[in-house]
C-alpha cells in the first residue's frame, strides 16, 4: 500500500479505537499516523524512510523490506520500548494501533508480510491487490469515509 493509504488507515483505526476507549482522540489520532508509517522505516522510498535515510538504510540492509519491521516481534518490541518511556498512554496505544493497521493493509498486497519474523512465512489475505492499483484507490476511499465517520463520533463531544 502507498503512504497515503497507510496514513488514512492509521487515522481510521485510531479513531475507531477511540470509540471503545476513554483515550483522548486527538492524541490517538496523532500517534496513529506515526504508527501507520513507522513499519516502512525499512524502505528508503517511504515517507519515514526519506525523513530518516540513514536509519532506513541500516534497517533495510539488516532485514530487508516487510520483514522485521512488519512483524509481531517488532510490534511487541516497540510496545515495550514505548511503555518504558514517560510517553502518554494514549500515544503509546495510538502508535501500536497505527502499526497494526499498517500490517493489515500490507497483508492485503500480493507480497504480504513476514508477520511471524524470524520465520520466513509470508502472511497475506486470500484476496490481494497491487500496491498503487485501482483496488487500493477504493480501499483508500473507504478508509477516508470511515475516518470521517469515526472522526465525527470521536470529536462530537467538542462541538
Amino acid at each position: 500500500m502507498t503512504g497515503k493509504t497507510h496514513i488514512t488507515g492509521g487515522i481510521a483505526a485510531s479513531l475507531a479505537f477511540a470509540q471503545i476507549t476513554n483515550y483522548d482522540p486527538v492524541i490517538l489520532l496523532s500517534a496513529g499516523v506515526v504508527g501507520a508509517i513507522l513499519p516502512d522505516i525499512c524502505h528508503g522510498g517511504s515517507k519515514i524512510g526519506r525523513a530518516l535515510p540513514l536509519l532506513s538504510k541500516i534497517i533495510n540492509t539488516l532485514f530487508g523490506h516487510r520483514t522485521f519491521t512488519h512483524s509481531l516481534l517488532f510490534l511487541l518490541l516497540i510496545g515495550a520500548l514505548l511503555n518504558a518511556t514517560p510517553l502518554h498512554e494514549a500515544a503509546v496505544a495510538g502508535i501500536l494501533v497505527g502499526m497494526a493497521s499498517h500490517f493489515l493493509l500490507d497483508m492485503a498486497t500480493k507480497r504480504g508480510i513476514k508477520l511471524l519474523f524470524p520465520f520466513k512465512l509470508n502472511v497475506r489475505f486470500p484476496i490481494t491487490t497491487t500496491t498503487g492499483g485501482t483496488v487500493e484507490y477504493f480501499v483508500f476511499a473507504a478508509l477516508s469515509l470511515l475516518s470521517v465517520y469515526f472522526g465525527y463520533e470521536a470529536f462530537a463531544v467538542y462541538f
